[in-house]
């Protein structure tokens, strides 16, 4: 019996920042998925995950990332990949998202970042504009929000989702997870959830009904 349904939020309820990454580096002329390749490379200790965890500052990420991308051939600071990371609100996912609230707890295991000094996590990444407003929203509909920068733990440390299932008082085998990389999946998975790699909107709506019962456009 499904009692909680948790999400992802970057690439899940928005758009995937990966989209992005491959953008800038066409525009840039760099390999495809360079970035991708920076943020896999040595993942518990890179500038990605230092910076996840709230370990450094965003001037040292900019710092740190710059040295890893120059070591793989190419010159590119952090602060520039850092500027990437906002997507646009999948409306299908945000009214999928409403649905299964009405009918599980919901929850958001979410790996980010701190981008200035005032604000932290999600609320550093938000403007005032139509998209923030968005964010702002779906945010707010979750009922836990665990956000790495904030906690000093990271997907796919197996701690990250223990913590999500205690604060729900939910059992994992009773839980479905939804993530667009796999990696950070297999946790999940491994403690007994039901996992859903998202890899497009209408494969994950598909996937989501048949496992969940609800029906959703």
């Amino acid at each position: 019996m499904v009692e909680a349904v948790l999400w992802d939020f970057g690439g899940v309820i928005t758009s995937s920042p990966f989209e992005a990454f491959n953008s800038f580096e066409d525009a840039n002329d760099l390999p495809h998925d360079f970035i991708r390749t920076i943020n896999a490379t040595n993942p518990d200790d890179n500038a990605w995950a230092l910076f996840e965890r709230s370990e450094i500052t965003l001037d040292e990420f900019d710092v740190k990332f710059r040295e890893e991308a120059v070591a793989a051939g190419h010159d590119v600071g952090g602060k520039q990949v850092i500027g990437l990371l906002a997507g646009d609100v999948r409306p299908r996912m945000l009214t999928a998202l409403k649905t299964c609230k009405e009918n599980f707890k919901v929850g958001c295991i979410t790996n980010n970042v701190t981008q200035d000094d005032e604000r932290e996590g999600w609320d550093s990444m938000m403007d005032d504009g139509s998209r923030g407003q968005q964010v702002r929203q779906a945010l707010a509909l979750f009922d836990e929000l665990i956000e790495s920068s904030k906690i000093g733990l990271r997907k796919p440390d197996p701690r990250i989702y223990e913590l999500m299932c205690e604060r729900l008082a939910v059992d994992p085998k009773q839980c479905i997870y939804l993530d667009d990389l796999g990696v950070n999946l297999k946790p999940a998975r491994a403690m007994g959830m039901t996992t859903i790699k998202v890899l497009n909107v209408d494969q994950t709506l598909g996937e989501l009904g048949e496992a969940t019962g609800l029906t959703f456009e």
